[in-house]
């Protein structure tokens, strides 16, 4: 159904209303997204949240930290892409109540000095490197 060019609101109601259903989110599915209870159980995050780096608005802001003698990159391009990747993970624990498993690819998040700084931005939660170590979890959901 994705494909068949439905609007993002159309695509997040007919989710909503289908058991152990997929959604494929683009950017527009990070803000102002609801899915209480268990019908969203699972968030997979692709890559670190980084504005488009080549977007002329991000490049003149980033040349414009330049000239103060900031360094754009951690006192800018970072920090918002925290802020966006916390945008995102709320879409799935929205309430003390809620559970769920966020799985983020991005190798970065170890190999990266600044990945500390996005995994010790979201909430308190149990840590794994391995899919296989999801397992019990997974069975709670079921």
């Amino acid at each position: 159904e994705q494909g068949d060019g439905a609007s993002p609101n159309a695509l997040l109601e007919s989710f909503k209303a289908t058991d152990r259903a997929v959604l494929l989110g683009t950017k527009s599915f990070w803000e102002g997204v609801d899915v209480p209870g268990e019908a969203l159980s699972c968030l997979l995050i692709d890559k670190l949240p980084f504005e488009v780096p080549d977007d002329p608005l991000l490049m003149a802001r980033l040349e414009a930290l330049r000239t103060q003698g900031k360094n754009p990159f951690n006192d800018y391009q970072v920090p918002r892409a925290i802020l966006h990747l916390k945008q995102g993970v709320g879409r799935l624990i929205r309430s003390s109540q809620d559970r769920g498993v966020i799985v983020l690819f991005d190798i970065r998040l170890l190999q990266k000095s600044y990945g500390r700084l996005f995994l010790e931005s979201l909430p308190p939660c149990r840590r794994v490197h391995r899919l296989d170590q999801l397992d019990d979890f997974a069975k709670t959901l079921e």
